[in-house]
Parts: C-alpha cells; sequence; structure tokens
C-alpha cells in the first residue's frame, strides 16, 4: 500500500500544473484543455497499464448503418460483439485508453438543430474513454475513476453523485448491489448513492447484442455543502453528468430475453468539452479554452458585438446563438473533411453540407461578417485541436479551400435565394400562404433545406403551404419510382408525338445545338469547370401539343436553340439544373429532365411563372450529378476493356446505363464469371485508373471510324460525323492506316461525356453479376468513394466469417450453442447477400457461409441423435416391450423429440409411441409413430390430433408418424386422452 501510494504521489508531481476547480479558488492557474486530456491518457497508461491509441477517424469503417462515428466504443464493436479476427490486433486488447472524435449529427443521434441554442450541444465532441476486454471489471473500473477525478483532477468529493442499476423486475433483473458496494467502499457517501432505472442506467449497443448496467458520476455546479441529490437526472443545468461506466455483462437475444456473456467488458466515456467546464470552473462550454480562441477569432472576423453566453429571449438578435453555432460547426468541419468527409449530395456528405451552409448562413446574415469567415478560423481551430489530433495541421489548408469554395457556392444560391423569396412575397396576397412551387425550386434546384425556408418565411411572418410541397414531393417520389421500373431513374420520357415533330421542321424550326454539352476544362486542383451557356426559347410542350406560352405551376418542355444539358441517351442518364430568364435572376426554372427527339432537345421543366416562346435563357447544370455521371460512364468504357481482356475478344457489349450512383453493364459471356476472373477484371481497371490515362474525344465521319481495329460499338444506330472515346491514344493516331493502338486500349462510339483523365474515377468496385439469360451476363460497379465504402464493409464482413469459422472448429458439445452459431451463419449469409460490396469477396464468402451452414445443421443433428439416443435407452428401460409408451420428457425442440420417438421405434419395432415435452413458454410439443403392424386401425395423425385437441391445440402427420403442440393447461388430460386412444385401437 505504500508503495502503491508513493506511486500516485509520484504520478501527481508530473503534473506539470496545480488543479483549480473549485469556485473558492477563483479562475486562476485553471488547467487547459490539451492538459486535462493528456492527464486523462497519461492516468490510464501510465498508472494503470493501458494501451493509448489514436482516436479513429469520423468516417465510420465497415458500418453501413453508421453516417459519423459517434461514441468511442465504435472502432471496438467488433470486440463487443465477437467478430474480430482471433490473429487482428485489435483481438490483442486487454486494457485500453483514448480521446476519439465523435460526430452527432443525422441518423439516431442527432444534435444539429440544438446546437447554438443552449450552450452544452455540440455536433462535433471528444470522448474520453477507457476499456477493459474481458480484463478488469466494477470494482477496478469505479476505483480509478474516482481516484482520477478525485486525486488527480482534486475535483471536491461532496460535489460528486453516482448513480447505479437500480433494477428491472420484468426482466428478472436485481438492483446492481455489487457496483453501489463497490462505490460505498470507495467512500461515496449513501446519501450520494442513486439507485436508476433501465432507461437511466442500463446500456444497450442497439436490440441486439452486449448491454449491461451502467454507473454515471455526475458533478454539482453550485456545491456549497448543500445536497443536490433530488436533481440528479432531472435535467438541471447545475448537476450533470459528467462519466459513463458500462458494464457489459449480457447479451439480449432476438427474443429479447438477456444471457450472461462469456466475457465481461468495460467501456467508459466522458465528454471532455463537459470536463474541462468543471475543471476550468465555467458554466458553459463555450467559456472554456476549446471554444474561446474560437470565439475570438470569429469576433475579430466580423465586428459584432463580443460573445456574452446569452440565451433564448435575452440574445437579442441571435448574436450569441450565431458565435455558438459558427465555433461548433467549423470545428466538425475541420474533423471531417481532414477524414476525408466532404460536403457532397448524400448520406454523411449531404449531412455535413448542410452543417457548412447553416454555419455560413448565421455568418452573413446574424454576424453580418465578410465571406471567408469560416475558412479564417480553420488555423484557430488547428491550434486548439492539433496537437492531440495532428492529421488536422497536415491538412489545415485543403480544410480552407474546401470551405471556401463552399461557402462561395452557397451564398450565390443564398442571394439568389432571399430575392426569389421577397420577390414572390411582395407578389402574394395578405394572409396566403407561400407558393408550393417556387419552395420546391428553390429545395430542388438550389440545394435549400427545407428547414432553411421554413427560417427564411418565419422571419417574414408567413407559412409555406406545405400540403402543396408534400404534393409535388410525393409526385417526384412517384416519378423517379416509374422511371427507375422503366430502367431510366428519374425520366418521364414524355418525347414529341409525331405530329408535332413534324409542325417543328415544316416551320423551319432549327434542331437543338447541344455541341455545349461537351464545354467543360479540368481547372487547378483537379476540378472540372463547367461553361455557362445562353439560350432562346423556340417553343413550348404541353399535353401532346405545341404552344408558345405556359402558365405558372404547369409541367412543360422547353425546346431551345441550343443548351449545355445532356440528354438521356448511350445509356447514360440526362442532366437535370434550372434555368433563369436574362435580367431576371430570382426565377428559376427547375430542368428535371431532358430528352433528344428529332433532333430537339426537350427540357422538362415546372414553370414557377409564366415561360413564353422568345424568352432569353441562361442554363446551369446540376455540376455534382454531371461529374458523377461522367466519371461512372468513363469507368464503364474502362470496364468494357477489361471484361474483354480477361474473358477474351468474343466478350461484346449487350447493353449499358449509367447513372450518377452506378454503373450497369450487359455482355455477352460463355459461363458464370468466376471469382479469379472478377478480380482480374477489377485490376486491369484499377491499372487504367492508377496511369492516369488522358481521354482523347473527337468526332469523325462515320464510315472512316467504322475501319478502326478493335473499335468498341453497339449495334445501335450511330449519327455522322460519329465521336470517338479513346482512352490514352489520340483519336487521330486510331484513325491511322493499319493503326492496331484500338487492340490494346479502350477506344469506342459514344455520345457520352466522359472525364478528361482517368485518375478521377479513383477506384471502381463490381458489386453484383448474375446471368439474366443464358450466354448473357450483367455487372453492376461504383465508383470513387462508393467503391471505397464497399471495400470496407467486405472487409469488415470477411473478419466477421473468418471469427463464425474459427468458432466452428471448435468442440461444441451444447445443441443451443450450435444452434445459436447456425443462426448466426445463415443472418451473416442474408447480409453478405444484401450488401454493396465487392462481388467477387461476396461469392468467396458465400462459399464458406454454405459450407459452414452445412457444418453447422450436421454438427446439430447429430448432437440431437446422440441426446435422442440417451433418452431412448432410458425410456426402453423403463418400458421394456410394451406395445404402447406414453410419456412426457424434456427436449429443446420438435426436432430432438421426433428423434426420441423414432430411435424407441427403430430398438422396438412393435411398440406403438407418444411422447410429450413441456416448454418454459407453457407449449407442449407432441410426437407420435405408430408401429407398422398396427396399421390401417391405428393412425399416428388421428392418435396426435386427438391428444393435441385435448390440449386446444393442433396438430398433423401420416398414419405412420406425426406431430403437434397445444397448451400446458391441458397436458394432463392429453395424457390420458392418449392412452384411452391408443387402448381403443389395439
Amino acid at each position: 500500500m505504500a508503495a502503491a501510494g508513493r506511486l500516485r504521489r509520484r504520478l501527481l508531481l508530473e503534473v506539470p500544473w496545480r488543479w483549480r476547480c473549485s469556485p473558492r479558488r477563483g479562475g486562476a492557474a485553471c488547467p487547459s484543455a490539451g492538459q486535462i486530456r493528456a492527464a486523462f491518457l497519461r492516468f490510464f497508461e501510465e498508472r494503470h497499464g493501458h494501451r493509448r491509441l489514436p482516436s479513429a477517424p469520423v468516417r465510420p469503417r465497415g458500418d453501413p448503418r453508421l453516417l459519423f462515428v459517434n461514441a468511442g466504443m465504435n472502432q471496438f464493436k467488433p470486440i463487443f460483439l465477437g467478430t474480430a479476427h482471433p490473429r487482428s490486433e485489435l483481438a490483442q486488447h486487454r486494457r485500453v485508453v483514448n480521446s476519439q472524435k465523435c460526430v452527432r449529427a443525422g441518423g439516431k443521434h442527432n444534435d444539429l438543430e440544438d446546437v447554438g441554442r443552449d450552450t452544452y450541444h455540440h455536433t462535433f465532441f471528444e470522448m474520453l474513454g477507457n476499456w477493459s476486454f474481458g480484463d478488469y471489471f466494477k470494482e477496478e473500473a469505479c476505483s480509478m475513476a474516482w481516484e482520477l477525478l478525485t486525486e488527480v483532477y482534486e475535483i471536491p468529493r461532496d460535489r460528486l453523485y453516482v448513480t447505479y442499476f437500480g433494477g428491472d423486475p420484468s426482466l428478472g433483473l436485481s438492483a446492481d448491489e455489487e457496483c453501489r458496494d463497490v462505490w460505498l467502499r470507495l467512500g461515496v457517501p449513501a446519501s450520494h448513492m442513486l439507485p436508476f432505472p433501465l432507461k437511466d442506467n442500463f446500456w444497450e449497443m442497439g436490440d441486439t447484442g452486449p448491454c449491461g448496467p451502467c454507473t454515471e458520476i455526475h458533478y454539482d455546479h453550485v456545491g456549497g455543502g448543500r445536497n443536490a441529490a433530488a436533481l440528479v437526472n432531472q435535467g438541471s443545468p447545475d448537476v450533470v453528468e459528467i462519466w459513463n461506466l458500462v458494464f457489459m455483462q449480457y447479451s439480449r437475444e432476438v427474443e429479447g430475453n438477456l444471457l450472461p456473456l462469456p466475457q465481461h467488458h468495460v467501456d467508459t466515456g466522458m465528454g471532455l468539452e463537459r470536463l474541462v467546464t468543471v475543471l476550468q470552473n465555467k458554466r458553459s462550454n463555450y467559456d472554456t479554452d476549446l471554444f474561446t480562441p474560437i470565439l475570438d477569432a470569429i469576433h475579430k472576423g466580423c465586428g459584432a458585438p463580443r460573445y456574452q453566453g446569452l440565451v433564448g429571449n435575452a440574445d437579442v438578435g441571435r448574436v450569441n446563438m450565431a458565435y455558438r453555432v459558427v465555433a461548433d460547426h467549423v470545428r466538425t468541419l475541420c474533423v471531417c473533411i481532414t477524414d476525408g468527409i466532404y460536403p457532397g449530395f448524400s448520406g454523411a456528405e449531404l449531412v455535413l453540407r448542410r452543417i457548412l451552409r447553416r454555419a455560413v448562413r448565421f455568418c452573413s446574415e446574424v454576424l453580418q461578417a465578410p465571406p471567408g469567415l469560416l475558412a479564417s478560423l480553420v488555423p484557430t481551430v488547428v491550434e486548439v485541436l492539433g496537437d492531440a489530433y495532428p492529421e488536422l495541421t497536415r491538412n489545415a489548408n485543403q480544410i480552407q479551400d474546401i470551405i471556401n469554395e463552399n461557402e462561395a457556392a452557397f451564398l450565390s444560391s443564398l442571394e439568389r435565394g432571399r430575392r426569389i423569396i421577397e420577390r414572390t412575397v411582395q407578389q402574394m396576397e395578405p394572409s396566403t400562404n407561400f407558393p408550393a412551387e417556387v419552395a420546391w425550386s428553390l429545395y430542388g434546384s438550389l440545394g435549400f433545406p427545407l428547414d432553411l425556408i421554413d427560417l427564411m418565411l418565419e422571419e417574414k411572418g408567413i407559412s409555406l403551404d406545405s400540403a402543396a410541397f408534400n404534393e409535388l414531393v410525393l409526385e417526384d417520389v412517384k416519378r423517379k419510382a416509374a422511371g427507375s421500373q422503366a430502367g431510366e431513374p428519374g425520366s418521364t420520357n414524355t418525347p414529341l408525338d409525331v405530329h408535332s415533330l413534324a409542325r417543328l421542321q415544316d416551320s423551319k424550326v432549327p434542331a437543338t445545338d447541344d455541341s455545349p454539352k461537351y464545354a467543360y476544362t479540368l481547372g487547378q486542383h483537379g476540378h472540372y469547370e463547367f461553361s455557362p451557356c445562353q439560350a432562346t426559347v423556340l417553343m413550348l410542350y404541353r399535353d401532346q401539343c405545341l404552344q408558345k406560352e405556359v402558365g405558372a405551376g404547369q409541367r412543360c418542355g422547353v425546346i431551345l436553340d441550343r443548351t449545355n444539358f445532356y440528354a438521356q441517351q448511350g445509356g447514360q442518364d440526362s442532366d437535370q439544373g434550372y434555368m433563369i430568364r436574362l435580367g431576371q435572376q430570382d426565377v428559376l426554372f427547375p430542368v428535371e429532365s431532358v430528352h433528344l427527339c428529332g433532333g430537339y432537345v426537350i427540357h422538362e421543366v415546372t414553370a414557377v411563372e409564366t415561360l413564353r416562346a422568345g424568352d432569353q435563357v441562361q442554363l446551369f447544370v446540376d455540376e455534382g450529378r454531371r461529374l458523377a455521371c461522367m466519371t461512372n460512364h468513363t469507368a464503364t468504357h474502362l470496364l468494357n476493356f477489361a471484361l474483354r481482356r480477361v474473358l477474351g475478344d468474343s466478350t461484346e457489349q449487350r447493353g449499358s446505363h449509367v447513372t450518377a450512383e452506378r454503373l450497369r453493364f450487359d455482355f455477352d459471356t460463355k459461363g458464370h464469371v468466376t471469382v479469379e476472373q472478377l478480380q482480374q477484371v477489377e485490376q486491369v481497371v484499377q491499372d487504367l485508373i492508377q496511369k492516369n490515362e488522358v481521354v482523347h474525344m473527337a468526332e469523325v465521319p462515320l464510315t472512316l471510324a467504322r475501319r478502326v481495329q478493335g473499335l468498341r460499338a453497339v449495334d445501335e444506330g450511330y449519327p455522322d460525323p460519329v465521336r470517338i472515346v479513346s482512352l490514352g491514344v489520340p483519336v487521330e493516331n486510331v484513325l491511322t492506316c493499319d493503326s492496331k493502338a484500338a487492340m490494346q486500349t479502350s477506344v469506342e462510339l459514344c455520345c457520352g461525356t466522359h472525364l478528361l483523365q482517368t485518375g478521377s474515377v479513383e477506384d471502381l468496385a463490381i458489386i453484383s453479376e448474375r446471368q439474366l439469360v443464358k450466354g448473357i451476363s450483367r455487372v453492376i460497379a461504383v465508383t470513387g468513394g462508393r467503391a471505397k465504402k464497399a471495400r470496407e464493409v467486405g472487409q469488415c464482413l470477411a473478419m466477421e466469417v473468418d471469427s463464425v469459422s474459427l468458432r466452428m472448429k471448435q468442440r461444441i458439445t451444447s445443441i443451443p450453442e450450435m444452434q445459436n452459431l447456425s443462426k448466426e451463419v445463415g443472418q451473416l449469409t442474408k447480409v453478405v447477400a444484401s450488401t454493396a460490396m465487392p462481388q467477387w469477396q461476396r461469392k468467396e464468402l458465400q462459399t464458406i457461409l454454405k459450407a459452414l451452414q452445412r457444418t453447422a445443421n450436421t454438427a446439430v443433428k447429430k448432437l440431437e441423435l446422440q441426446q435422442a439416443e440417451k433418452v431412448a435407452q432410458i425410456l426402453l428401460a423403463k418400458y421394456c416391450n410394451q406395445p404402447v409408451i406414453i410419456d412426457t420428457i424434456p427436449a429443446d425442440s420438435l426436432s430432438i423429440l421426433m428423434k426420441v420417438v423414432n430411435q424407441l421405434c427403430d430398438k422396438s419395432p412393435g411398440t406403438s409411441v407418444l411422447l410429450l415435452s413441456p416448454q418454459a413458454s407453457g407449449e407442449v410439443l407432441c410426437a407420435c409413430q405408430v408401429s407398422k403392424s398396427c396399421l390401417p386401425g391405428f393412425s399416428a395423425a388421428d392418435w396426435a390430433v386427438a391428444v393435441c385437441t385435448q390440449m386446444e391445440g393442433k396438430a398433423g402427420g401420416s398414419p405412420i408418424v406425426a406431430k403437434g403442440s397445444g397448451n400446458a393447461k391441458g397436458m394432463q388430460g392429453a395424457l390420458t386422452t392418449a392412452l384411452e386412444f391408443a387402448q381403443s385401437k389395439l
């Protein structure tokens, strides 16, 4: 004990500061957040032998259910679930400590809308945690926590309150008195020990899986000798939880019951922001040095009044709320961008885009800050967090560039949206709702979040016509669903009718010049720049009729003299975007889809105002969607070449479809594509991506193009001149006489839009391959970030399969244990079949899982047979050579009960047997078999029906064997019925 005391004092002496957390001591010499974080990590690493791990990225690895890492335990889930590969580094962990970057925005844990309204919600926070994986448990965990808080951090003991699990009779769980007694032995007064029910002090990972009681440590900000026990868990800002210690000792099964875990784990989490607030003697997280440097930088950058910590009605003009929103959101942006999550259009990327736009709006509208304020805060965030997370320092310039790019785009949209709303409000009748068509154009074309539209309208004292807006949303969903069924997502496909087409031609209306769709370049930093396009409305098309004018709210086709929109053709989805009238920047006409008919490009538009022939418009393509389609179309050419290279020159394309999300490719094949061939195809594509080949494109006469040796083309009509797309070889070289360049690379006739260099594809993963009909296969592939995610998920599932496989090889003698393992294999099989992952890996895992399922089923049958044989021997000895055996026996399943019956009849052929087995659920299982010598007068099916009817149940079978079930209340009567029935037949 003396040695331990000296070690503790030495650890305390090594701390290069004096802790000042008591209100009586004032604010001088308070520890910094960095010191507090470092002390936590050092305490567990040096004093208690924990392995210190770096924070995992906030982009989840291999967990499609999570948008962001939102808790410290996320990276350790394979350990808790038992899926960590035994030979992996993860499986070697016993004691671990770290500070984990966490984001809670979107999904189940979503704090986004609360950020700024109070002084403690955040989208990004740091979770300090220590873990034990089958090592120490309650006594050591509580002792370490108490030592750290009271002896290292020197928090006054009388300000700490501890909660523990008070039990739950409905689950058969008693109070966690073991935990309570540990705390009492550590010196926590009984008056500061509080039991709470399941919802407060029992932690669960999900609907099923590891779970257990937890104990929470709460801090009273007021102190002064009072007893604040009544305020614990009551939502009081004066008494807050600072640390949660979870003791994982149970597993919740699918049926809802709890089983003890074979290994006990400890998972603790303490929010750094709250801890720093306590130790720096503050009442708000935003008053700590995690935020004050950022708040000071905001003040210097915008010139608004200094941050005062005001909330609610006291915060006039929401200036203080804006400070909190911007400070919080810029931290989140820095961390997410560093970890590879960029503002985008789906999933976590969409959430981050929303966070950025929310911060930008508070900067510009509330703080009246000049553009660039948000990005200017990045160096300050790096200064605050960079020591703990050095990756922030390495990526500071990239973070600033991405924030500036997105801010500039949104500010432009924000200004335009504000003008649209103001202009629309001025034209509205008093006491009317804001028109849904205008809101839809803001939402669909400018990417305005709905809550942002509502907020802007709320400021003007009006509301949106929600019913009409929801109808538009429903219409859009139905339209996309209908398009998907036709194989063309988002397409309503309304071509010109033959009469209208003839009228256009007779009227000498020129065909649409769509060459501007190819007007884009690859700028600095690898960004694509799309040239603007100005056009004239030539004609409108509605209800199969050409019109010169279309009214507000009507859907129509717009025919222009020229366009930069790509129309659905060549297997590539059409562009989307919007058009505006020249000189009228505040009226947006959203372009929902684009079609080509007879040389005329028809833009499907919902008119928000009257649209007329002769109107001058400017066109804006949805650049993110276009770039995604370009990426997937170029990847389709790479895939086509790779399939030919691996499967042979006879491989011919039979169809393709390119969308922003994925690509589909149909081709001739002589048989099923093997796992090895899929891997080879992906490798050929990867090699071409790595080479970053230039994509050459040029229009040439069709006759000249068809002479190219090795040219890839599908059986369809091509325009003349035709466009050639060649990877790595200039088109003029491909066209030279006797050139065999096209035999060594991808050269295709194609009207689609493509990347200018193959490196931008980044990655390609084939996530599906199947035969449509004999001789034709279809593959589906994803690129870029989607491909990377598919590979991560595949690796995660492969580790789970390896874990099950290793457990299957162990000698298991328990039927329930083997049945659970069999069930786990079945669940994994379903997940592997339905999850987006590399197809070659899916096939490998499915082969393994199929073999595992056979092994498990065989093992279960073998164990059941062994058990049945033992029971049968006992019954044979009991009823030696009697013509009828009727009895009750314990059996875990109807399968085992039936096997016992079969064994008895096999060993005693002249005996008829009926057995009942009462279950814990109140159900009674029934199985019977009649000796063949008793047929046809004695039927097993009739016997089982008579018995199970007595138990208010059902039964069925054949004259020889039958089975059923009933209610335990009638079991005694059923036994009597069974004997009487048998006696009447013998």
